[in-house]
């Protein structure tokens, strides 16, 4: 999430009542998660097996639980609770408003059919189409020449808790949701927006129905995805991957290029370019097909036909 004008480091840190490391006026530019930090952008960080990652990071604002060297050109706040301290920043800058229809741009020739809800920070491209039931939250962008089938929902929240003492506590998402030119989405789908960055749907995709895609998910240009097709947060696809009926995607992986995962496959690591995938775990398919002929000859190996 960019800020919508820079502040120093300072006034940063008196907004959540802690001490900084640094320059009053260095500057922090935006507040991002870490998988999608860049340079200007404040990061949080609580567990000390993630303090490297974090201070290594794109990001040159990094809100931490404990006093630690500070890398050069990079600045330190100091919480005892940074996770709290984060979600009172994003809170701060990207509250939860009724939705009005502030800020919508909405092409004169795009077809919203009755019962469409859109919010706040809305664009909604040329000749588009979103059939009734359609529900379209804040800080999403839908290029030209998309159908969005009814009952769908596009940039709810991101399923993203901490869990300490048996507890589940949200990370507010502030984040947004690409629908790129092209993309066909069926009914009864849901889109999550980014936990501070954003989701995209590349150009010319096609989503069949039932279809879920978690947050910072990153969908490249002319996928296919078949029904109950299930994808957690923060996985990379690219182009011309194809996922048949109930294939499911464990967050951070890697789909490569025309890779294909065939129906009810579990992906567990990153796929390779133009490979196809079946079974759970799934394996390349080929591997997987002779195992199956194998383990039907298994009652005659061990003599029991």
């Amino acid at each position: 999430m960019k800020l919508p004008y820079a502040h120093n480091l300072k006034a940063i840190a008196e907004l959540i009542d802690s001490k900084f490391i640094g320059n009053p006026d260095f500057l922090v530019t935006g507040i991002n998660e870490i998988h999608q930090v860049e340079s200007g952008d404040l990061v949080f960080v609580d567990n000390e097996k993630y303090y490297n990652k974090a201070l290594n990071s794109a990001a040159t604002t990094i809100l931490i639980n404990k006093e630690v060297e500070c890398p050069e050109g990079k600045a330190l706040i100091i919480s005892e609770n940074p996770f709290r301290d984060f979600n009172r920043l994003t809170k701060h800058f990207s509250p939860v408003e009724m939705w009005s229809g502030k800020n919508q741009e909405i092409d004169d020739s795009a077809l919203i059919f009755p019962n469409v809800t859109i919010g706040n920070n809305v664009k909604v491209g040329k000749n588009s189409i979103l059939y009734p039931g359609v529900v379209i939250y804040s800080n999403t962008t839908i290029g030209d020449h998309v159908i969005i089938h009814a009952n769908t929902v596009i940039g709810a929240d991101a399923f993203y808790f901490q869990t300490k003492e048996d507890k589940h506590n949200k990370l507010h998402s502030c984040g947004s949701v690409v629908i790129e030119n092209d993309v066909e989405i069926g009914a009864s789908c849901s889109i999550d927006r980014g936990v501070s960055g954003v989701t995209k749907i590349g150009e010319g995709t096609k989503i069949d129905g039932q279809v879920h895609i978690g947050h910072d998910t990153i969908v490249g240009k002319h996928c296919r995805f078949a029904a109950q097709v299930g994808i957690a947060g923060c996985v990379t696809i690219e182009d011309n991957v194809t996922l048949w009926g109930q294939v499911g995607v464990p967050a951070n992986l890697t789909l490569k290029k025309n890779s294909t995962a065939l129906g009810q496959a579990g992906i567990m690591k990153d796929t390779e370019e133009g490979k196809t995938y079946l079974g759970s775990p799934a394996k390349e398919a080929r591997d997987e097909f002779k195992e199956m002929a194998l383990i039907k000859k298994l009652p005659e190996i061990l003599g029991l036909k």
